[in-house]
């Protein structure tokens, strides 16, 4: 081999070995960065991550479950009344307020004068709705004990709960099941499907269905229900428990005299703190005008 020949071989191999060490990369604690694809034959440093890491995005924050609010019909003095509660929102918010229903009446609704006809440990075991009409299935124990009155309010909980939702205009009823025709011994016939206008007898002449005993509402507050009152007139009071009248007019159902109504009725009023109060609707005596008919509903009125 020629001297220069030899010395060029030399310089190449020289330069090949330094091409290889820079190309080892240094070992490193930190995260390393993402960098594209390069041909093998290009050696690329590996970048050193900086002493502080860039703070990591935040997930989504979680949100608070939505609920909505269901009325359950319980009893107060032998006539319908309702209670209202929160419920998860749930597509099969039917089967919700079916279960609230039958868990029964709270210590604090009891305070409120509410009881319930469904004995305790009925249970649902299936609820369909096709057509307007929900069929529920509930254990046996919903058909036990109890005379005629019974048979009738516990029915009567059960389709006033279900035709609160304009999906449900009667309730078919099955036990374990099977399909039936009357509940208990008393037999109280249950087919065809009944609605609410078989019950008319349960109703107190003045049925408020909102608010409900309890709750806390702000102004307007709303009223609604139906009513059976003479020429179709009642008044409306809101007061605070202590007695200080925050709004008194008289109202009117729909029809009334033999006919029952119904009413929506609005009502503002303005309290600087949160206070108790009580919401009065009565109507006077055509009799001798002394006040009759009287539905008082505790709440909590909220600035």
């Amino acid at each position: 081999m020629r001297r220069r020949d030899f010395a060029f071989w030399l310089a190449l191999s020289s330069l090949a070995a330094a091409c290889r060490s820079e190309a080892t990369p240094t070992p490193n604690t930190g995260a390393v960065p993402t960098i594209s694809p390069t041909p093998a034959s290009t050696p690329v440093p590996v970048a050193t991550p900086t002493a502080t890491p860039p703070p990591a995005t935040p997930g989504p924050t979680p949100t608070a479950q939505r609920t909505l609010t269901v009325a359950l019909y319980f009893l107060r003095q032998e006539k319908l009344a309702v209670a209202r509660r929160a419920v998860g929102e749930t597509p099969r918010i039917g089967t919700a307020a079916l279960q609230e229903l039958l868990a029964g009446p709270t210590d604090q609704e009891i305070s409120f004068g509410l009881s319930t006809e469904i004995p305790p440990g009925t249970r649902l075991n299936d609820l369909a709705i096709v057509d307007g009409v929900a069929t529920v299935d509930l254990s046996a124990d919903f058909a036990a004990g109890g005379g005629s009155f019974s048979m009738q309010a516990r029915v009567a909980q059960v389709v006033f709960t279900l035709t609160q939702f304009s999906s449900v205009r009667a309730v078919r009823f099955r036990l374990d099941g099977q399909p039936v025709s009357a509940i208990g011994g008393e037999g109280v016939v249950v087919e065809p499907p009944p609605s609410r206008a078989d019950f008319e007898d349960l109703l107190p002449l003045i049925f408020v269905e909102v608010p409900g005993p309890g709750e806390a509402v702000t102004s307007p507050l709303r009223v609604a229900g139906s009513a059976n009152t003479f020429e179709a007139m009642f008044m409306v009071r809101l007061s605070t428990a202590e007695g200080a009248v925050l709004y008194e007019e008289p109202a009117m159902a729909t029809s009334g005299s033999g006919t029952r109504g119904t009413f929506d009725l609005t009502i503002p009023f303005v309290v600087s703190q949160p206070v108790d109060g009580i919401l009065r609707l009565w109507e006077y005596s055509a009799k001798d005008g002394s006040e009759v008919n009287i539905v008082e509903i505790p709440l909590r009125l909220v600035p």
